[in-house]
């Protein structure tokens, strides 16, 4: 579990291209003094597991199946590109955010940022299977950042962003057609299979991230 409070920018070091798959390795020393093998981390809200440490516990390796490269914009990333961190929510820490699970739903692409003197606006454009989750007022994981959506229409959502997160996120370097990785509220997901009765082989469902636990 996360909460969306992206701890630290890490940097991408490296990619390994492996077929339908890729390893990647990136830098974080800041949120790596006590990480062990195995742990997750949230990198622009996917959750990866650590693989191995390089650099003197500088970095780390996580492998990336081809169900969260075709799901995610991890794949669009090159080396150098910065990423944001944060390691899994440790029980009795305060939940400052929302809760997440690192599962991304989709991409969704900014199509406009308005700038003001104080904060920014950031519309991005998002498909209708993942707009129906999105309310406003609500919250949204947009690249791992917990965020309150300030306005929506038929195709997109609109957040708008503090001077602190811009300067401690991606966010604050996106550029117009960039995508970025959407988490919509797992509640949302939930209320939404309990009301239309799906079950198993239903639309509804969880979508996927990476977890020590799958295949």
């Amino acid at each position: 579990m996360f909460t969306g409070l992206v701890e630290t920018l890490g940097q991408v070091a490296g990619i390994e291209e492996q077929g339908d798959a890729m390893r990647m390795s990136i830098t974080a020393p800041d949120i790596l003094g006590d990480a062990k093998l195995g742990d997750s981390i949230s990198v622009n809200g996917v959750c990866l597991t650590i693989a191995e440490f390089g650099d003197g516990r500088a970095s780390f390796t996580a492998d990336v199946m081809r169900e969260t490269l075709s799901r995610t914009a991890l794949s669009r990333l090159g080396v150098g590109a910065p990423v944001n961190l944060e390691r899994a929510l440790a029980v009795g820490d305060r939940l400052g955010g929302h809760i997440m699970q690192g599962h991304v739903d989709g991409t969704a692409t900014l199509v406009s940022r308005e700038h003001s003197e104080n904060w920014d606006v950031l519309r991005f454009r998002i498909g209708p299977q993942l707009r129906r989750y999105v309310v406003e007022k609500g919250s949204v994981a947009l690249d791992g950042t917990s965020l309150t959506v300030s306005a929506v229409g038929e195709d997109w959502l609109e957040v708008s962003l503090i001077p602190t997160t811009l300067a401690e996120t991606t966010h604050g370097e996106l550029r117009v057609g960039d995508e970025v990785n959407v988490e919509v509220d797992v509640l949302a997901k939930y209320v939404e299979n309990m009301v239309s009765g799906s079950g198993p082989g239903g639309q509804s469902g969880p979508v996927w991230g990476e977890t020590k636990d799958a295949d």
